[in-house]
């Protein structure tokens, strides 16, 4: 095996977050998606061995694809009108499969990737464009470029080598499954309690139909 850069305490306060502030962002969310839950119980004994490793509930799985902006500094007309945006973009989209998994440690997490990513990524570029369409292109949060599709299964809480992390995946057996994306949500999130925890702001289908 390689060596592994340390993994870092994921609950660290970044830039701007405080208790209390919430952030739009886009998600795809898997509360509907048993191939996602049985990834969770496929990986569940070796999170179990793993207190460095805070696991991800069943109702806060997610995939992230695109932040819009703290709940406080947007205005709510520009984010209706972004996700009237998003209904015309992602209407030319069709819901597509992708294989989540195998897990994998990252410095911060433990998470599984998710692949093809270009539909994902596709996704992405339509809720990118959709953001611009209400403040210009060259005003859309985020770089375009590094995305990396995937689904965390849990995070760091505290500082420490990777390997033991890794030793303990590898010794248990890897687990993939397949699940349909069809929509996309925007969410109003917060991490207040070591979490991300959210509610639904908005949700979007890929074939342009109402949820």
């Amino acid at each position: 095996m390689s060596e592994l850069e340390p993994m870092r305490d994921h609950w660290w306060w970044r830039p701007g977050w405080k208790v209390g502030r919430s952030f739009y962002t886009w998600h795809v969310t898997f509360a509907d998606q048993p191939g996602a839950h049985r990834l969770v119980d496929g990986y569940a004994s070796a999170l179990a061995e793993l207190p460095s490793i805070d696991p991800i509930p069943t109702e806060w799985l997610h995939l992230t694809l695109q932040g819009v902006g703290f709940a406080d500094e947007v205005d709510r007309g520009d984010l209706d009108r972004i996700i009237a945006a998003a209904e015309k973009r992602c209407s030319e989209l069709r819901p597509f499969t992708v294989t989540i998994g195998p897990a994998h440690v990252d410095p911060e997490s433990i998470q599984m990737p998710a692949r093809p990513l270009e539909p994902v990524a596709n996704v992405r570029l339509a809720i990118r464009a959709a953001i611009g369409d209400v403040w210009g292109h060259d005003n859309v949060p985020e770089s375009a470029d590094g995305f990396r599709a995937h689904v965390s299964l849990g995070y760091s809480n505290s500082a420490g080598p990777a390997e033991p992390v890794a030793d303990v995946l590898h010794r248990h057996t890897e687990h993939m499954s397949e699940v349909t994306i069809s929509s996309v949500s925007l969410i109003d999130l917060n991490r207040d309690h070591k979490a991300y925890e959210w509610t639904d702001v908005a949700t979007v289908r890929l074939d342009g139909r109402q949820p």
